[in-house]
Parts: structure tokens; sequence; C-alpha cells
């Protein structure tokens, strides 16, 4: 099993930047692909980046595509998404999950990520 804390939420303004941040404590960081997701009021959780056990490979949703980084510091058990050039329609609760997983494949359905986070909340203005 593994814990899961995010950081690094806020306020920002409409072409700012944030750096979320995801804790792992528990199991082996490294036997899990990684996942952020987000969730605004009155839509449903959607994925918005992807990393897997290595981070020889990763997965963007279209609409953060260039924008958005996801990385991972295995050794730090820690994984991360750079957000730039953010737009009010960025704002939402971000999740990060885990799925127990040592393959290149990123998974892109909730139902494939056993472990998740209590959530931050981004808020853009405009």
């Amino acid at each position: 099993q593994v814990q899961l804390v995010e950081s690094g939420g806020g306020l920002v303004q409409a072409g700012g930047s944030l750096r979320l941040s995801c804790a792992a404590s528990g199991r082996t960081f490294s036997d899990y692909a990684m996942a952020w997701f987000r969730q605004a009021p009155g839509k449903e959780r959607e994925l918005v980046a992807g990393i897997n056990w290595n981070g020889n490979n990763t997965y963007y949703a279209d609409s953060v595509k260039g924008r958005f980084t996801v990385s991972r510091i295995n050794p730090k058990n820690t994984v991360y998404l750079q957000m730039n050039s953010l737009k009010p329609e960025d704002t939402a609760v971000y999740y990060c999950a885990a799925e127990l997983i040592r393959l290149r494949v990123v998974h892109t359905t909730e139902r494939q990520y056993e472990y998740w986070g209590q959530g931050t909340q981004v808020s853009v203005s405009s």
C-alpha cells in the first residue's frame, strides 16, 4: 500500500505557473505508475498527465499539452506537475494517483489507479 500527499496548490493569475508535488510513502515508489487527475466543480474527474514507473513514458491530456510537464524522482518518492501558462479553465482540485505496475504503459482511466491523495486546490483568476 502507498500513501500520497499533494502540495503546491494555490491561487494564481492567468498566465502564471504552479508546481504541484506528490510525496509517496509506504511501498517502493518505483513499483508504481503515477498520474495527476483533476476535478472542477460540477464536472467529472479527468486525467491530466501520467508517467510510468521509470519516467520514460508520459501521457498528457490535449488540453494541457505544451503547458504542463509531469516528472518524477524515484529516490525522493515524489512526482511533480509543472503547470505553466495557466488558464481559468485549469481551476480544479488536483489529485495524485498511483497504479501498481512496472511497465511502459500509462493507463488513462480512473479505475486502474488504486491509491489516491486527498487533493490540492488550484485556482486561476482571469
